[in-house]
């Protein structure tokens, strides 16, 4: 089961003789594909944001047939502009979608899986779960968010045969970029880091990330015996910079060792306690 942001995925599975049951938010989703795939493709639609639609929607993608070994949760969009300029609802509306929507996809999935012994979830994050960039603070919040609930969850489903992979593509030349919301740009925040990330995305910003590839090795990855990693990170940029970035904070968090261990009660004092 997928909501992928463009049928690559399906196509692919579905070329290879998988069954997909796709989510949409409309049941006339992806016609073409049904009418060359009538048995192997069906389309459930659901409102992310409503979490009694995506309950139906996944315990009707489950009745619908007798096992489902593979989810992939790939909902979700990006808010360019500077934290300050974000609107109530722009703030309310991403956290709803990119963080409460993938929840509760995973919790209403979790109990049609632990019944059947196992399954894999595919949770497809950003590079920005584990990076940051200026003008994309709420993106970012979103996906860093959904990365702890899944390191979290991935230990809880464990005993029951249940794996989860973290997928984190840097930049991809799929729809999102032209489909980002945007804040209304204030004039304090002219030529700092935000304004500069949004200056860069209207044509600076040269993007490398083949999606068509991406799914090739999201489905390698969901295939391979063995557990799966916690992480899939996809795209040479992606690498680089998540690889910085975690450099960069095991090395601050050595500088303050001393700082950590000195806020503990010393042994002699635990003795007294």
């Amino acid at each position: 089961m997928c909501r992928p942001a463009s049928a690559g995925w399906w196509q692919k599975a579905l070329t290879r003789g998988d069954r997909v049951i796709g989510i949409s938010r409309s049941e006339d989703a992806l016609l073409d594909l049904r009418q060359r795939f009538p048995q192997q493709l069906c389309i459930i639609a659901m409102d992310l944001k409503d979490q009694s639609s995506v309950r139906a929607a996944v315990d009707q993608a489950f009745a619908a047939t007798d096992r489902i070994d593979i989810l992939v949760s790939n909902a979700g969009y990006g808010l360019i502009g500077a934290a300050e300029e974000a609107s109530d609802v722009q703030v309310r509306e991403i956290v709803d979608t990119n963080l409460i929507g993938s929840i509760t996809l995973i919790q209403a999935v979790l109990p049609h899986l632990r019944s059947q012994r196992g399954g894999r979830i595919l949770q497809v994050s950003s590079e920005g779960g584990q990076i940051a960039y200026p003008g994309f603070s709420l993106y970012n919040a979103t996906k860093w968010g959904i990365e702890g609930f899944v390191e979290s969850v991935a230990q809880e489903a464990a005993p029951f045969g249940i794996e989860f992979t973290l997928v984190e593509p840097g930049p991809t030349r799929t729809g999102l970029g032209g489909n980002l919301a945007r804040t209304i740009p204030l004039a304090a925040y002219e030529g700092t880091p935000a304004d500069q990330t949004r200056e860069a995305l209207r044509g600076s910003w040269v993007i490398k990330g083949d999606p068509s590839r991406m799914t090739d090795a999201m489905i390698v990855l969901a295939d391979r015996e063995g557990p799966l990693p916690k992480r899939l990170v996809l795209g040479a940029g992606a690498y680089t910079g998540v690889r910085k970035a975690l450099g960069g904070r095991v090395d601050e968090l050595d500088r303050q060792k001393d700082v950590a261990v000195s806020a503990d009660f010393t042994d002699e004092k635990l003795a007294r306690l």
